[in-house]
């Protein structure tokens, strides 16, 4: 067995859902071409390659963008019941005018034409290809310093109306990317009691589904 690559588990113990750590700062083009070049040699379904990137950086887009997800996380807010909704109220939820510029990550289903090797009997396996380059971004860009938060509250038709996508394109994640003050030591929803961390040993089944117990038994 080959030794772990230095440095690999500790990018990925402090990689961090970034949302009000952001200072403005600008990105330099090199280090955000060696974040997106990570990205894009993420393994993808039959070397499809079925990610797009749009690079924001208009503050007027930006703005647009913002503006629509504070109206999606009120409507998510009112419905939420008084203690939760309480909880709620004290998360941020993203960082998109305060972060240095967002980048939208994009799925194209029909890439590589209808004979993708591998899609064959898993029509979602593109999107998921979509979602690795997503999460090699995601440990590059913490491996630069820099801070990272997935916007997942919007219209996904909004975002094609507001970057011009095409149709047959599915917006996938805005991405708020950018220079940091610090990276949290714990994840926001845990530090302000949404959600604590579930457990390893609750996800690991043996052979079957109805097998769980300790892989150190």
């Amino acid at each position: 067995m080959t030794a772990p690559i230095p440095g690999l588990y500790d990018v990925i113990e402090r990689r961090r859902d970034v949302r009000a750590e952001f200072t403005g700062s600008p990105v330099p083009d090199d280090v955000l071409r060696r974040v997106l070049t990570a990205a894009h040699r993420a393994p993808s379904v039959g070397m499809s390659q079925p990610w797009d990137f749009v690079v924001v950086r208009d503050p007027a887009t930006r703005r647009a963008f913002r503006d629509h997800v504070a109206r999606e996380r009120d409507a998510f807010a009112a419905s939420l019941p008084p203690e939760r909704r309480s909880t709620f109220d004290r998360i941020k939820v993203e960082g998109v005018c305060e972060s240095s510029l967002g980048v939208v990550v994009t799925h194209s289903q029909g890439r590589g034409g209808p004979h993708v090797l591998g899609r064959h009997a898993i029509a979602d396996a593109g999107l998921y290809s979509t979602v690795l380059a997503i999460q090699n971004l995601w440990l590059a860009a913490t491996a630069e310093g820099l801070g990272l938060g997935w916007v997942s509250f919007y219209r996904e038709d909004f975002l094609r109306d507001l970057l011009g996508i095409p149709g047959d394109v599915r917006p996938v994640a805005w991405l708020c990317l950018g220079t940091v003050s610090h990276l949290e030591t714990v994840p926001d929803l845990e530090r302000h009691g949404w959600r604590a961390r579930r457990p390893l040993a609750d996800a690991i089944h043996h052979d079957t589904w109805q097998t769980k117990e300790s892989i150190d038994a």
